[in-house]
């Protein structure tokens, strides 16, 4: 009849939680075993947090990047003009962002004058980035239009009122309604040389984008005045493109460039930050497999407290084996009790790591409280918070990882529990 006994029985469970629930002093679970079950927990805690805040950081980065910036920028090749001169002016940006507007996916096109000048106001100095576009086009930025993280009406933007940075607002000190000068060194040409070229603009608009670097030293202003400003009247120097799916961007390329015309180039939001994502892949992978490395460490302790079990039930697996337990039932019972500590600690494992991506600003702002500040460095990290996104397949691969690791390592001390020679563990008795 034992022969016949159907895997994994009741009686099979009831012997193993009767030896997991057992006292010490009884040969019951020993201290390697609850060793176990806590790494267990920390290490399955510690993948699905560190997962959750890889694929959180991800998304936050590429959402402030997709949000703020072009998805395709459209320039020059440098070209001689009729004067003699070297440029990368776009004189027909008109008729070229109407091309563009036409192929399949283009969301929006705006054309652009940039540069590169000092701000200041109240005795304090910035260096900025001008982004010369009109309104209609600032109110198609996602992360730029946001009303919940701006200040002011980006309705006054335009004529000679300007949008900036929250950034560099904090480092000038003004607010909506105060007045900046802007300071370019490539003014007029005279005798004596160039003078600098300054004018003064109301901000009538602050935003923030999420951007550490953008917040502190992008200006827009509107498109006219900064044609005006430059010298480029006339004249655009790119045009910024916005697409429905930004992630196939590339696949668009040939349309693009065929829609611009001969001299057009393409510069997309992989080519500006493709080097960075790929060092974030690279490091997500190594940490994985770090932390895949320590779920395995805290899985071997279940072989050290089977070991013990086996040992200290030697006795009983004879007994058992005497009264007609097949090798089979009793690798199961014990591969039962290993595996039961690695699935209960994997299930808490899980349960700490989501608690952690759902709570994790509240976590933080203690963290910082207890740290007196400055844990997370905009400057450095590029965006404000420490952002964690929860995902099916984080978690579900914290999870096979876990129980797979753990079921196969309570494999062998199981085997060496089964093969015990009844004569030989009753000998003594």
């Amino acid at each position: 009849m034992a022969g016949r006994t159907a895997p994994f029985s009741r009686f099979e469970w009831m012997i193993a939680w009767r030896y997991l629930r057992a006292r010490r002093a009884e040969g019951g679970v020993s201290v390697m075993t609850w060793i176990s079950l806590v790494g267990i927990t920390l290490a399955v805690f510690a993948l699905i947090a560190t997962l959750a805040v890889r694929s959180g950081f991800r998304d936050e980065f590429v959402d402030t990047i997709l949000g703020a910036n072009a998805h395709v920028t459209i320039y020059s090749q440098l070209y001689e003009t009729e004067d003699g001169q070297r440029s990368r002016m776009i004189e027909d940006y008109a008729e070229m962002a109407d091309r563009v507007r036409q192929v399949e996916g283009v969301t929006r096109v705006a054309p652009l004058v940039k540069g590169q000048v000092m701000a200041t106001a109240n005795g304090e100095n910035a260096g900025v980035e001008i982004f010369g576009i009109s309104p209609d086009d600032l109110a198609t930025i996602p992360r730029i239009a946001d009303p919940e993280t701006s200040r002011g009406d980006i309705g006054a933007f335009g004529g000679e009122t300007v949008a900036i940075g929250s950034g560099v607002a904090q480092i000038l000190g003004v607010g909506v309604g105060d007045r900046v000068r802007v300071i370019s060194p490539d003014g007029a040409k005279t005798a004596f040389g160039t003078s600098p070229r300054v004018s003064a603009f109301e901000v009538g608009y602050i935003f923030t984008a999420g951007r550490y670097d953008i917040d502190r030293t992008r200006v827009y202003m509107p498109f006219g005045a900064a044609q005006t400003f430059f010298n480029s009247e006339g004249v655009a120097d790119e045009l910024e493109v916005m697409v429905e799916d930004p992630e196939e961007v590339g696949a668009m390329g040939t349309a693009l460039l065929q829609a611009a015309g001969e001299r057009a180039l393409l510069w997309t939001w992989r080519d500006a930050s493709g080097s960075f994502l790929r060092a974030l892949e690279v490091e997500d992978n190594v940490m994985f497999i770090i932390l895949s490395i320590l779920v395995l460490i805290a899985a071997m302790n279940i072989v050290s407290g089977l070991i013990m079990l086996v040992k200290n039930k030697g006795r009983d697996i004879g007994i058992l084996r005497t009264i007609g337990l097949t090798e089979g039932a009793v690798l199961r019972v014990f591969f039962i009790c290993g595996a039961l500590t690695g699935t209960i600690g994997t299930l808490l494992g899980v349960i700490l790591g989501c608690l952690f991506a759902l709570y994790i600003d509240p976590i933080f702002a203690a963290v910082n409280y207890v740290m007196g500040g400055g844990v997370w460095d905009p400057s450095i990290r590029g965006i404000y918070a420490l952002p964690a996104k929860l995902e099916l397949r984080d978690v579900l691969s914290a999870v096979l990882l876990s129980l797979g690791l753990s079921f196969v390592v309570t494999i062998f001390p199981a085997r060496r529990a089964a093969r015990l020679d009844p004569v030989e563990a009753l000998r003594y008795e």
